[in-house]
């Protein structure tokens, strides 16, 4: 195996009573997950709320992460921010702390040149030091990694290694695949289909929730067993869809099912995010308990 592959959850931030980082949830959260089988964590990424958190928060997570995981998994650190001093910044922690590898998003808010987001992420990932990951996230970036502007990465950042692709075009993927990238599906509900083009795992919020079944569509297809694969992605994209049917916004519905799952408080989605209601909340709970996962 690879050092970068495999089922790689987007790990949520867990938040106390108070809205900060909760840590003992959080380390339950990490051994949960590695229990079930998971490869790595893609910390403090979209489903762990980055944005929202300051910087020492960020650095907290990515600590607190690669303590407890340290030596088992490859934690991949999202240190992506609107400047490149702030990113330089978060990734050298990152590697300070001992990270696998860091990822980042392109500069966002204002609209930049590919020569600008190309120095961006060299700065970023000469910082660090450690195999770097672009994270083409255009749905909210604003920013869509294309293979023409791929290959200008791949040409001035040496530490390139790879990409979360979170981005229907699958013939996109096939291209990072061909240029010799690790590229994860930054969507677990078709996983499969693009591992079949090459795609190295999947990158998302829901496997943290239900890492078993992740596995599962892993441990098949790598078996060479393509209608079980089948079968586990379909109950994989299900579960997904009858969990998300329950409302409340997707990152209080992870929190809170993961909660659920482990019995642990995780809080809320940070504001501007709305709380989940308590009928949203029995809802899930019913869900979850339906679904078998607890």
């Amino acid at each position: 195996m690879s050092a970068f592959e495999g089922i790689v959850p987007a790990i949520p931030t867990p938040m106390d009573a108070a809205g900060r980082v909760a840590e003992e949830a959080l380390r339950k959260v990490v051994e949960f997950n590695i229990a079930a089988g998971v490869h790595g964590f893609w910390v403090s990424g979209g489903t762990g709320e980055s944005v929202l958190l300051d910087d020492a928060e960020n650095m907290r997570v990515a600590e607190i992460v690669v303590d407890q995981g340290k030596g088992r998994v490859n934690n991949i650190i999202h240190v992506g921010a609107a400047t490149t001093a702030r990113a330089a910044q978060l990734a050298e922690h990152a590697a300070r702390v001992g990270a696998e590898a860091i990822c980042c998003v392109p500069p966002f808010f204002y609209g930049r040149s590919d020569e600008e987001i190309v120095e961006h992420y060299r700065v970023v990932a000469a910082a660090a030091a450690l195999p770097f990951f672009a994270y083409n996230l255009p749905s909210a970036t604003r920013v869509e990694i294309d293979p023409p502007l791929m290959q200008k990465i791949q040409d001035g950042v040496p530490q390139l290694a790879g990409l979360k692709h979170s981005v229907a075009n699958l013939s996109n993927l096939r291209a990072f695949a061909k240029m010799g990238l690790a590229a994860f599906t930054g969507s677990c509900h078709w996983m499969l289909p693009a591992m079949t083009l090459g795609a190295v795992g999947a990158v998302d919020g829901p496997p943290a929730v239900a890492p078993e079944l992740w596995v599962d569509i892993w441990t098949a297809y790598k078996a060479g067993d393509l209608a079980a694969a089948e079968a586990a992605q379909d109950r994989a994209s299900e579960t997904v869809a009858a969990l998300s049917a329950c409302g409340g916004g997707f990152h209080s519905m992870v929190k809170a099912a993961i909660g659920l799952r482990l019995g642990i408080e995780c809080g809320e989605a940070r504001a501007p995010a709305l709380p989940m209601s308590g009928a949203q909340r029995a809802a899930l709970e019913q869900t979850i308990d339906e679904l078998g996962l607890r």
